[in-house]
């Protein structure tokens, strides 16, 4: 029989989203990407569906999707952040489970995972449940089928957890080595003791459960899973494979062998560099041999079911030798990175959340039975909204879960409870206590949830005194670092700050509106903000702006209208007041019309801008102080993302009229100071310092212009060697990947030969440049047109289409100047095409890594093009 190998990649982030937002700020730790979800798509997630193969000379010879051939589970928040911000990576997720369902017998590559990363064992039976079934309806949204297995976070797992997933018709799950405990024979009495990982990995084992069911496990081989996360696997390709082989018997007729190995997806790619690259080689090289087949665990398990049973140690896990004690004590594991800290912490961190959760079970009990037929049930399928919150399926939503005839408020307070929940979950996800310090950014996240559903809940039931107990509860937890205090400091520095009334998202809305063209309606995270009324005045340097905004909640649909007046006195001198536009008092009491719709904003705006016009600044404050509370919103009060985009564009004003000083001097001086430099004298440094500004600015207007004038370019990339300048490397990165990006996308949209020739015009300009730039996702468009363009323009080309060979000409260039290697990618080509790459040209063209690469002209060599 064939033996069979099958590698498993757990592929999770935790969810990142601001709660009151629901949107991902910015992570200043994730530099130079926005966030961790960012940084960790584009080191692990997008190369793994477009990773490369190398011949010796560092030219492309596969462009392969790591997915298709591995099975993989992806977290649900995860998939749906890569829905929305990374669409080519998705889309290539999910065209590698349906290749493999083709491939495989109808057993796809991808299966299911419990929601939110919650350590099972450690949550009570409901949560269990709500996650589980959570993850299988994620998993049917994104691949539309039945999930056949679930990842387990954690590897963490308990008898109740089983059982759930048996209910739930989930088939099998992948468990570590070390989670065994004894072994038999179906249909045999005597046990057999397989503690310590000494387990034979290489079949499925099935646990009979309590309830009647079964279901199959999968323990990996933990010690080849250990040298790839951990040792040195993944630095070749070439070694993997052959440690992978080499742990295998021989083929015999009686028996089919499972090599299996589950890791950290982010193992490859983001915990090592390339390490999707040897995983693709590695796939490519046992691909080739005869001895064995890859597969997933759903093809392997139709074809061998289980001829063993197993008991588990329950209450264990992959990554603490403890069980689950990582996730609830200071048991030892950790990092490694702290010795002197220790995680004292975790315990009251987490029995501050098992006491909050007893309160929010307590207040949604006794709400939602009056507005659920089925409250729980209710929680399990509230799913379905946070994959469509549309007005249509929240109707279809209260009509099935709904009592009859709740109002607009009871509708209201419905979805509150249910975010409540959600919330209460989320709280719970892993990481929190993962790492070394409760001040971490993954503490603070969960704590961030705790700190939303403490606030539904005072705002369904009117109970104030939460927070403060739950503080205190807080305090118990002590930070390794000096000056953080407690968790009750930690919430206080970190939490807070972070909250989002709606009165904070209309100062943010208006404050935006100074430096960014904003419509009449606006989306801002799980916000919809309405501009009913707007006066703007400007007087010099000074703006004032007032008005009339209505906020709408997508999450929970509350809504209410506000009242605003803003004033900007410089460019980055901001001052904003707010309240509710039903409490804002007449002008003139008495008077008929005082309380009549729009009245009263239209009279507050004639007299601001009776002050603003007449008496300046001081009485336009003056009059905000008479009709809104003490509350001012600045700067400091906009959102961390818009507020680096405005910080930027003040900094960017400041910087372009400094450099332009610096580039008339240098214009006008450059002559007088080549010839001392020529006569022998010493260049003054503040000369330099104009010189590398002035020339940086030329450099940026090449690039930004429709044309690169390579020539231009050339020359000044000459004058700047000539004065010595070195051109700051990060800079010039930022720059070139700014064009290159701008280049993809116009690749994208069109591959015509005025393109090509424009792509190749480009690339000359830009292997000019020294620093190493990323082609990754102008190969992999080209790569996808050569798929869909290359045989016909071939063919006709052997026919003496002029059109055809020219265009395969530009193609042809262009693909060497890429770093594919074109006669083997026309090769792996389906069809017999008879292609031919050859040419008696010589173009100039580029070698060298083909991942990030640029060479300086003198690194350029003279390649034929074939």
């Amino acid at each position: 029989m064939t033996n069979y190998i099958c590698i498993h990649s757990h592929l999770y982030q935790p969810p990142r989203e601001n709660p009151w937002l629901e949107r991902i700020e910015i992570q200043d730790s994730a530099y130079p990407y926005h966030d961790w979800n960012m940084r960790i798509s584009a080191e692990c997630y997008g190369p793994n569906a477009a990773s490369r193969i190398l011949d010796d000379k560092g030219r492309i010879t596969q462009i392969v999707n790591n997915y298709e051939k591995i099975s993989f589970n992806f977290g649900p928040t995860l998939l749906d952040w890569l829905q929305r911000h990374s669409s080519e990576t998705y889309k290539k997720i999910l065209a590698a489970d349906q290749a493999s369902l083709q491939s495989r017998a109808g057993n796809g590559n991808a299966i299911a995972q419990a929601y939110n990363h919650m350590i099972m064992p450690l949550a009570n039976r409901r949560d269990k449940i709500t996650q589980v079934m959570w993850g299988i309806s994620s998993f049917q949204k994104h691949f539309n089928r039945a999930p056949q297995g679930m990842w387990l976070p954690e590897t963490a797992v308990d008898l109740e957890t089983l059982e759930i997933l048996a209910d739930q018709d989930i088939k099998y799950t992948i468990l570590a080595p070390n989670q065994a405990k004894r072994i038999r024979p179906l249909g045999t009495l005597k046990w057999k003791n397989v503690e310590n990982g000494s387990i034979d990995t290489r079949h499925p084992y099935l646990i009979q459960l309590p309830c009647g069911g079964s279901i199959a496990i999968f323990f990996y081989n933990g010690h080849i899973a250990h040298e790839i996360a951990f040792g040195g696997l993944l630095a070749s390709g070439d070694t993997l494979a052959k440690k992978i082989l080499a742990d295998l018997p021989p083929a015999s007729p009686q028996k089919a062998h499972l090599i299996h190995i589950a890791t950290d997806g982010e193992t490859f790619g983001h915990h090592h560099r390339y390490g999707d690259m040897a995983l693709a080689y590695a796939i490519d090289y046992l691909e080739k041999n005869n001895d064995v087949k890859i597969t997933n665990y759903g093809e392997y398990l139709s074809l061998h079911p289980p001829v063993y049973e197993v008991q588990i140690h329950f209450n264990s896990s992959w990554s603490c030798v403890h069980g689950v004690e990582r996730w609830r004590s200071d048991c030892g594991c950790n990092t490694g990175h702290n010795n002197s800290w220790n995680q004292a912490w975790r315990s009251p961190l987490r029995e501050s959340l098992d006491w909050l959760r007893y309160k929010l079970i307590q207040i949604f009990r006794e709400y939602a039975d009056k507005l659920f037929s089925d409250p729980w049930a209710a929680r399990n399928h509230y799913i379905d909204i946070l994959h469509d919150r549309s007005q249509e399926d929240k109707n279809t939503f209260l009509k099935t879960h709904g009592k009859n005839n709740l109002t607009e408020e009871q509708q209201q307070r419905a979805w509150m409870l249910l975010e409540m929940q959600r919330n209460a979950m989320l709280m719970y996800t892993s990481c929190g206590w993962f790492f070394d310090e409760i001040s971490g950014i993954e503490p603070v996240q969960i704590l961030n949830y705790a700190a939303r559903a403490i606030e539904l809940a005072r705002d369904i039931s009117g109970e104030d005194s939460m927070e403060d107990i739950f503080l205190e509860h807080l305090a118990q937890a002590t930070s390794n670092i000096e000056g953080m205090g407690t968790g009750a400091d930690i919430y206080r520095k970190f939490v807070l700050p972070s909250k989002v009334s709606l009165q904070k998202v209309v100062a943010h809305a208006v404050l935006s509106s100074f430096f960014a063209n904003t419509d009449e309606n606006v989306q801002l995270g799980c916000f919809t903000l309405t501009r009913k009324d707007s006066i703007r005045l400007t007087v010099k340097n000074a703006c004032v702006a007032v008005g009339r905004l209505d906020v709408d909640c997508t999450v929970t649909e509350s809504s209410e209208s506000f009242v605003y007046a803003a004033i900007q006195q410089s460019l980055h001198d901001f001052k904003c007041a707010v309240r509710l536009y039903s409490e804002l008092p007449p002008l003139f009491p008495g008077s008929p019309d005082s309380h009549k719709e729009g009245d009263a904003l239209a009279r507050l705006a004639a007299k601001i801008n009776d002050a603003f016009s007449q008496k300046g600044i001081a009485e336009v404050l003056k009059t905000m102080d008479t009709f809104f509370d003490d509350t001012r919103y600045s700067l400091k009060d906009i959102f961390r993302d818009e507020q680096q985009q405005l910080l930027n564009i003040i900094i960017h004003d400041g910087l372009d009229t400094i450099e332009k000083t610096f580039e008339q001097a240098y214009q006008t001086t450059s002559f007088l100071m080549g010839l001392m430099e020529s006569l022998g004298h010493r260049v003054p440094s503040n000369f330099k310092t104009a010189a590398e500004i002035a020339l940086k600015r030329e450099i940026v207007k090449i690039l930004e212009s429709n044309t690169i004038d390579v020539v231009q370019l050339d020359s000044l990339l000459q004058e700047i060697d000539s004065w010595n300048i070195h051109l700051d490397e990060e800079w010039l990165k930022n720059l070139l990947e700014r064009r290159i990006s701008i280049e993809a996308a116009l690749f994208r949209q069109d591959s015509g030969i005025s393109t090509l020739r424009r792509m190749n015009e480009f690339l000359t300009a830009l292997f000019l440049f020294s620093s190493k730039t990323n082609l990754w996702e102008m190969q992999n468009i080209f790569y996808d047109v050569m798929n869909a363009k290359f045989q016909l323009a071939n063919k006709n080309a052997e026919t003496n289409d002029t059109e055809a060979r020219s265009w395969l000409d530009e193609f042809l260039q262009l693909g060497h100047k890429l770093f594919l290697n074109m006669e083997e990618l026309a090769k792996n080509l389906p069809g017999d095409h008879g292609t031919d790459v050859g040419c008696s040209e010589e173009k100039q063209v580029v070698g060298g890594d083909a991942l990030q690469q640029s060479q300086t002209p003198s690194e350029k060599k003279t390649m034929k093009r074939c």
